[in-house]
């Protein structure tokens, strides 16, 4: 089985670091991204780790994953959470498991935050846990592989 999980970042997130770090913390997506990679090599894991600001090439980047037969799919959408029902519908067609997650509890926050048209498709959500939820998204996926 595969052992290969897919990591998508949304609009904005190339800027984790600088902006607003009161509610994103003071960690960049570089900084992330190694964590991630060091976190996957201990569990056995290995990541595809993308960004982008453009809701088209992270529904490339879905496609990509169901036709490498990826095991898994962490997705921040970041603002096309609330918005995009074509990243929305790719992520139907990936058959694996599917987290959504979110650096800040979007729970918390304004209203405009509490609609996420991909928690109807993802298998489990992670929010408000900081870039930890990167590691904890990671441990789960990997915990469930184990058990599949």
């Amino acid at each position: 089985m595969s052992r290969l999980i897919y990591i998508l970042n949304g609009p904005n997130l190339n800027r984790l670091g600088t902006r607003e770090p009161h509610i994103y913390g003071a960690e960049t997506l570089a900084m992330v991204k190694q964590r991630c990679a060091d976190r996957a090599l201990s569990l056995n894991l290995e990541i595809d780790f993308r960004q982008s600001n453009f809701e088209g090439d992270l529904v490339e980047s879905v496609h990509d994953a169901v036709d490498r037969k990826a095991a898994g799919i962490i997705i921040n959408p970041a603002g096309l959470t609330f918005t995009s029902v074509v990243l929305m519908d790719a992520l139907k067609m990936f058959e694996g498991l599917k987290l959504e997650l979110h650096i800040s509890n979007v729970h918390a926050r304004e209203a405009v935050y509490h609609n996420s048209l991909m928690s109807k498709v993802v298998t489990a959500v992670v929010a408000g846990m900081g870039t930890d939820g990167y590691i904890h998204a990671l441990d789960w996926l990997a915990n469930r592989l184990t058990e599949i």
